[in-house]
């Protein structure tokens, strides 16, 4: 039996949910569906510069787990631009900087530290 996966830290959503090619109607596009812990995992790791050792630990996830998620997000990038289809943003399976604990994990991030409540 699966172990059932944890919930990953997303420090925010993204502004945009969506991207598309210019001048093509979106009704008219094949979809590619990149959930948030990957867009997370560009963000850090693309936009903000962090190694994976870093961007893993700020997600709450294991280096290993970590690659795994960021050459999920690059392939649908690439198959999104190279195909030029549209590029959605959606997800679960995550938790936003909070102070209370998660619903779902009961996880939470207080003063720049991750602890469980179980």
């Amino acid at each position: 039996m699966a172990r059932p996966p944890c919930c990953r830290r997303i420090e925010g959503k993204p502004i945009a949910l969506a991207f598309k090619p210019a001048g093509i109607p979106a009704c008219e596009l094949e979809e590619v569906v990149m959930a948030l812990d990957e867009f997370e995992a560009v963000r850090l790791a693309d936009f903000k510069g962090l190694y994976q050792e870093q961007a893993a630990e700020r997600m709450a996830v294991s280096r290993p787990t970590f690659g795994r998620i960021i050459e999920a997000a690059h392939k649908k990038i690439a198959e999104a631009l190279v195909l030029g289809k549209l590029l959605k943003i959606e997800g679960d399976s995550v938790c936003q900087e909070r102070e209370t604990p998660c619903p779902k994990c009961r996880n939470r991030k207080k003063n720049g530290r991750s602890t469980s409540r179980k």
